[in-house]
């Protein structure tokens, strides 16, 4: 058997309940769907970091956000750190991507050309971090110019928080796609195997969906759900909550919840919808491709996303130290014809940094001794749904002053959750919060003053201690015993 070929699918900020596939009666994603169908769905997948740069280097290197010590938006990579995309094309293999990396620095304060980069091990690089033309090599600007376009959304007339981007065939998810079913179509008469990383920046903000996708929401926008925000909850959450809730990053001109009304919530989820629906279509190409070709039967398909999004829910739209489950679960579908199960739901507890380790395992690769997450491969081989494979009794997720904030606070907090408690501490600010998920699914009410629950906070923390010592850098490896 040969090595197989990786599509590696991660959007930006997209929480777990926005597909079909994970309950949502709204959307229309018939193709991520019937990925999951033919697949693996994981139905609880966690992220390391609730932030972009963290969270990337997190699951691309296998290892801990404060392991890589690239903890927060704006910083750099290390050089020596090793990606997983470099150990496949180590391997042999060949590799591309579209879209963003955002492993480096890239605000164009820094940043003035392009996204630094370390060996990441990508021969095709076909880099847009984000559709504004902030930088000249932005190839999705340069695919709009050819074309004899520009990048220029305009607000709606329903909301001030929503925008109207480009129609569908020019929008960046769109090149994203073309440019892996370019790559796809060009690799089928070779017998190297690749990979290929599809970056798009949806759904994170802007929402600026293409008209027409929007429009479909208008039809039912008074049935879409508001936030999941009850009045008075904040009284006894944390600071961060408190302060992000007059808007998002403390910015009281971005987002601020306690400013908007009903509609201006229903259409900024209707917006976040209707920018999945367009992620889906822009799949479905990219699944064709590949069964046009002759390759599905022999690539891995993974569909992800980098962390959540809270969108009005406990009045705080975006993200930053919150560890609420819309910032922190996210989708997670891993197919393989033929190789992994297939049309089989998976509730074990899983982590991101757990991909890269899968993706070494299943292509025949030894797992670098640097990685500290755990291979997936038993749970996505195992003949029997119901087995009782034990992968992880817990989740681990850190945010170490990762996202900017007005005031120079950006929070250092740890997180550990389990099937059924979460617990959060806000380091050195004496704030924490325990939620019980199986009482409080919706995390409305935090138990941290609650007596009832001495022996469950006694437990949640010790368990927040062991993950926290796990985090230290295996490397460089012992080789004797003194």
């Amino acid at each position: 058997m040969s090595e197989p070929n990786i599509l590696w699918i991660c959007t930006d900020q997209q929480r777990y309940d926005t597909l079909g596939c994970y309950g949502n009666s709204f959307v229309k994603t018939p193709n991520i769907d019937r990925l999951a169908q033919n697949g693996v769905l994981f139905e609880n997948a966690f992220c390391q970091a609730t932030v972009c740069t963290p969270s990337r280097a997190s699951f691309l290197t296998g290892r801990y956000p404060r392991t890589t010590r690239c903890r927060q938006n704006g910083q750099n990579i290390p050089e020596d750190e090793v990606l997983v995309t470099r150990l496949l094309a180590d391997a042999g293999y060949v590799g591309g991507l579209s879209g963003k990396l955002h492993l480096s620095a890239c605000n164009p304060s820094v940043s003035h050309g392009t996204e630094r980069r370390i060996a990441d091990g990508y021969s095709q690089f076909h880099w847009s971090h984000h559709p504004d033309n902030h930088w000249p090599t932005n190839e999705y600007i340069q695919w709009l110019r050819a074309k004899g376009k520009t990048y220029q959304p305009v607000q709606t007339e329903r909301s001030r928080y929503v925008e109207i981007g480009p129609d569908a065939e020019d929008h960046q998810t769109t090149w994203c796609a073309e440019k892996a079913v370019h790559f796809i179509e060009a690799n089928q008469s070779y017998e190297q195997p690749w990979f290929f990383s599809v970056n798009m920046f949806d759904p994170h903000h802007p929402f600026n969906p293409p008209r027409a996708y929007l429009e479909r929401y208008m039809q039912k926008l008074d049935e879409i759900p508001l936030p999941n925000y009850k009045e008075g909850e904040l009284e006894e959450k944390t600071y961060f909550q408190q302060f992000d809730h007059n808007g998002a990053y403390g910015n009281e001109r971005l987002l601020p919840f306690s400013q908007m009304n009903e509609q201006d919530h229903r259409m900024l989820k209707a917006a976040y919808w209707a920018m999945i629906d367009l992620i889906d279509e822009q799949v479905g190409r990219m699944l064709e491709a590949l069964e046009r070709t002759g390759q599905l039967e022999n690539t891995i398909v993974i569909f992800m996303s980098d962390h959540g999004e809270l969108l009005g829910d406990h009045g705080i739209y975006l993200k930053g130290p919150f560890f609420y489950e819309p910032s922190i679960h996210v989708p997670l579908i891993v197919s393989w014809p033929g190789h992994f199960q297939s049309g089989v739901r998976i509730p074990e507890l899983v982590e991101l940094v757990d991909v890269a380790p899968t993706l070494l395992e299943a292509a025949g690769l030894h797992i670098h001794p640097g990685m500290q997450g755990k291979s997936l491969v038993q749970l996505l081989t195992a003949e029997a749904v119901d087995s009782k494979l034990s992968h992880r009794s817990d989740i681990y997720c850190e945010h170490y002053n990762a996202s900017a904030k007005q005031n120079g606070i950006g929070g250092f907090a740890t997180m550990v959750r389990t099937d059924r408690y979460k617990l959060v501490s806000y380091h050195r600010r004496h704030e924490e919060e325990l939620y019980d998920l199986q009482e409080d699914p919706n995390e409305r009410r935090n138990l941290w003053m609650d007596e009832s629950y001495s022996e469950v906070k006694l437990d949640m923390m010790k368990r927040l201690c062991d993950r926290m010592a796990e985090t230290v850098d295996p490397l460089p490896e012992r080789l004797a015993v003194w």
